[in-house]
């Protein structure tokens, strides 16, 4: 996966944007050593920006950390950021049997546009395809 990502963004593909939401970091004057001093990845987002559009191409949440809202305020600075570029929406597909992703979507008034027939693989799934206009 780490790989992927080197590629992505050394490529001159379209413009992404990443969010990361991670632990504070504390120094050593908090008592903790420079082994441990650096911040732990509690969930990030990649999207890009396909103009007028952006794609929210993967949100993960660490399990420790879920149905915490922490999902949620990606998404809305994702939303903020998408609209400063004048888009119009924000779309996404996600695995049909993802419950806590699709809810949160939903929540967020991302409306149900469409499904791709076994567009996941390992296993074979359906994604359902979300949308929701900025404007």
């Amino acid at each position: 996966m780490e790989q992927q990502y080197r590629q992505v963004f050394e490529s001159e593909d379209p413009e992404r944007i990443v969010l990361v939401a991670e632990t504070p970091f504390h120094s050593a004057a908090d008592g903790v050593t420079s082994a441990d001093a650096s911040p732990d990845i509690l969930g990030f987002l990649v999207a890009r920006h396909l103009a007028p559009e952006w794609e929210l191409e993967n949100l993960v949440i660490a399990p420790s950390v879920r149905r915490q809202g922490l999902g949620k305020r990606l998404l809305e600075a994702l939303l903020a950021s998408a609209r400063k570029t004048n888009s119009h929406s924000v779309f996404l597909e996600v695995r049909q049997s993802n419950a806590a992703a699709r809810s949160l979507y939903e929540k967020m008034s991302f409306e149900q546009t469409g499904s791709r027939k076994s567009y996941y693989k390992d296993p074979a799934e359906n994604a359902v395809l979300y949308r929701l206009g900025l404007e």
